[in-house]
């Protein structure tokens, strides 16, 4: 019986002797690619905190502020405190003029409410008309709608104010009101959200059973559609808490200004021998932000509930 031997194939050997190589070479790469990640992360995460601290550095200044009187306000480090003076900023700011500043927050309030629901309104039986029904010129309709975007609000200041002289609207409340009911944006967003929100089946299933057009959208169309109501409501309720220019040219009487525009006058007003303007303002102006902090909290079950319907479907 004949001895073999065995010779290794030299392909195989120079196979084996490669994968260390390769092994080594693919975690390189891995650990480079796990470093790329790690510095991106940083990048990222150093971004979003430059972000943060721009949008809530105001905020804070503004909290530290108005605690201050007017000698620590231009002499103390503006981003901390110093003595506690905000109760008497408060006093001051509500009892300044006769208290004419809880009347200007009084007007803001119904300025801003009433336009805000005659517009959601208006806007969501404009939008769910358009959406759910077909007749001759809805894409004219439509066309007019979209191309009203390109108007300047600016540029209807005054015809609008050459209308409410002739009909008698000039310095009244509805100057301030009715055309805040009528908005082309919150009319196309209305439009877009009922055309996947309420179901076409179901307004003929609501046909069948006897109830009229006008039942079909006030007991199941509005409801429907209170996803899109909720941010329409909010979006002009926060346009018009702020609003200025409209207040400032329809409006004569300081009685009947809102928030806004009558700090503004306390600005232009520069020093008063009784109290510090300046605080009253920065304090007027925390106070003027908490309507809408509120009223954003209130209506995010709203939000919540539209989305947890988009799942169900």
């Amino acid at each position: 019986m004949s001895d073999t031997t065995l010779v290794p194939d030299a392909a195989a050997v120079g196979e084996t002797a490669r994968k260390p190589g390769r092994r080594r070479r693919r975690a390189d790469e891995y650990s480079s690619v796990a470093e790329a990640r790690g510095a991106s992360r940083w990048v990222v995460l150093g971004v979003l905190v430059a972000l943060a601290l721009y949008a809530v550095g105001p905020l804070w200044w503004l909290l530290v502020a108005v605690t201050k009187n007017q000698r620590e306000l231009y002499t103390t480090n503006g981003l901390w405190f110093s003595q506690f003076n905000l109760w008497q900023n408060l006093g001051d700011l509500f009892t300044y003029q006769d208290g004419i500043f809880s009347r200007w927050l009084w007007n803001t309030v119904v300025y801003a409410g009433l336009g805000s629901l005659g517009l959601t309104l208006v806007a969501l039986a404009a939008g769910y008309g358009i959406a759910k029904y077909r007749y001759r010129g809805r894409g004219l309709t439509m066309g007019l709608i979209i191309a009203s975007f390109l108007i300047p609000g600016s540029l209807m200041v005054v015809p609008s104010f050459i209308l409410f002289v002739n009909l008698g609207l000039y310095d009244t409340i509805w100057a301030m009101i009715l055309p805040g009911m009528f908005g082309s944006f919150s009319v196309y967003l209305a439009k877009v959200y009922a055309e996947g929100a309420v179901p076409t089946e179901l307004m003929e299933a609501a046909r069948i059973d006897g109830a009229g057009e006008y039942r079909i959208f006030f007991s199941m169309g509005l409801r429907l559609l209170s996803t899109a109501g909720a941010t329409i409501f909010l979006l002009h309720f926060v346009a018009s808490w702020n609003t200025f220019m409209w207040p400032l040219v329809f409006l004569k009487g300081a009685e009947k200004w809102p928030v806004m525009l009558g700090m503004y006058s306390w600005l232009q007003r520069g020093t008063d021998s009784t109290v510090d303007l300046t605080s009253l303002v920065l304090t007027g102006s925390l106070i003027s932000t908490i309507p809408m902090v509120v009223l954003m909290i209130a209506m995010q079950r709203y939000w919540r509930s539209g989305v947890t319907l988009g799942s169900l479907k």
